[in-house]
């Protein structure tokens, strides 16, 4: 029995959460959606395996906040995987979560309504209900993995996952990594320093056991096998981006010093454009540079992308959000979108032909 002077002191309520297993009947997985996360892991794992020449765009908005929105521009973004496919494996970016050094909005699945009335048990039914439209659509997701339980609801939806800049050196994070059935990118820490990811990586890589919870909402130990396709992403940091061909040299050397394999993935955001969305096609014109140039660890891009540039304050009136604009961090347009994939895919057509070959 608990003693009400000892414990939860601070909690205001403990509200009923829907299992893993009651959304996923509610929403369940369906064979063209399970066809299209398969295959999306599949070819990324072939890419990270060196057996698929191309490179891996993980490509959209910061932050989804707007199905209709996303979707539209998952519609949009299909066309355009469809076009440069022989060239770019295309996947995705849907966020659901976003991790805050103080305070704001937390994502769809904790706040759907976007206002501070946190419904999560419907944020995460929409939430999974999304993801599913998408895989419909026939696009991969990749998404980040922050809430330690929020993988149950929605992995079997997802083919690339993210561990963030600010949780790559935690411990309950790598240890999810390790039991997740996608391939996962560590990102390097906000300081721009590469050993927490790395360190990561070489964690997430071996078995672990843990506290977690089963599909049928029950506590559990967690027993891993370890995941072998755990990366590095560079997303900049310290005042400083990474992107340029000397500081992916340095994380060549770390993993090679950690007996890893060289992948690395480029974030064409975040503090490598200065978080000035104008500044991603810069990024990415020299990544790709870089690729043509021979670079033996590149492996793809992320890019942060939606219908209209930029990105706009959550107002008090939700009437009045522009449709397609992103509600974090600011996002290239669509046009701009267009461009840059198109340009990469002129750029590298001939590399990844002469790859193909080999």
């Amino acid at each position: 029995m608990t003693h009400p002077a000892t414990e939860n002191l601070n909690i205001a309520s403990f509200d009923a959460m829907p299992s893993p297993a009651d959304i996923k009947r509610r929403i369940p997985l369906s064979e063209n959606a399970a066809a299209t996360v398969l295959e999306g892991r599949q070819t990324i794992m072939r890419i990270l395996d060196r057996q698929d020449p191309r490179p891996i765009i993980i490509i959209g908005p910061c932050s989804i906040h707007d199905p209709i929105a996303g979707l539209d521009y998952a519609r949009r973004l299909k066309k355009l995987a469809d076009e440069v496919a022989d060239t770019l494996y295309v996947v995705m970016r849907v966020y659901f979560e976003k991790p805050r050094t103080t305070t704001g909005w937390k994502g769809f699945i904790n706040d759907p309504h976007m206002d501070d009335s946190f419904h999560i048990e419907e944020g995460m039914e929409r939430g999974r209900k999304f993801l599913l439209d998408v895989a419909e659509i026939g696009v991969p997701a990749a998404t980040e993995t922050l809430d330690p339980i929020a993988p149950q609801y929605y992995g079997d939806l997802i083919s690339w996952a993210a561990i963030g800049a600010r949780t790559t050196e935690s411990q309950t994070h790598r240890e999810i990594a390790s039991g997740l059935s996608t391939p996962v990118g560590f990102k390097n820490g906000t300081d721009g320093s590469l050993e927490a990811a790395v360190n990561g990586i070489l964690s997430a890589s071996r078995p672990h056991s843990f506290l977690g919870l089963s599909e049928e909402g029950q506590s559990c130990i967690v027993r891993t096998r370890g995941n072998r396709y755990s990366h590095i992403v560079l997303r900049g940091g310290g005042g400083r981006p990474n992107y340029d061909t000397v500081s992916v040299s340095l994380a060549e050397q770390l993993l090679t010093k950690a007996k890893l394999p060289q992948n690395v993935i480029i974030d064409c955001s975040h503090a490598n454009s200065w978080k000035k969305p104008e500044y991603q096609p810069l990024v990415l014109k020299d990544v790709v540079h870089q690729i043509r140039e021979g670079s033996p660890s590149i492996v793809g891009v992320m890019i942060e992308s939606f219908i209209e540039e930029g990105s706009q304050p959550i107002p008090e009136d939700l009437s009045k959000l522009r449709y397609g604009c992103s509600v974090t961090d600011g996002c290239v347009g669509w046009e701009t979108t267009e461009d840059m994939l198109r340009k990469a895919h002129a750029a590298l057509k001939d590399v990844v032909a002469a790859r193909a070959k080999r």
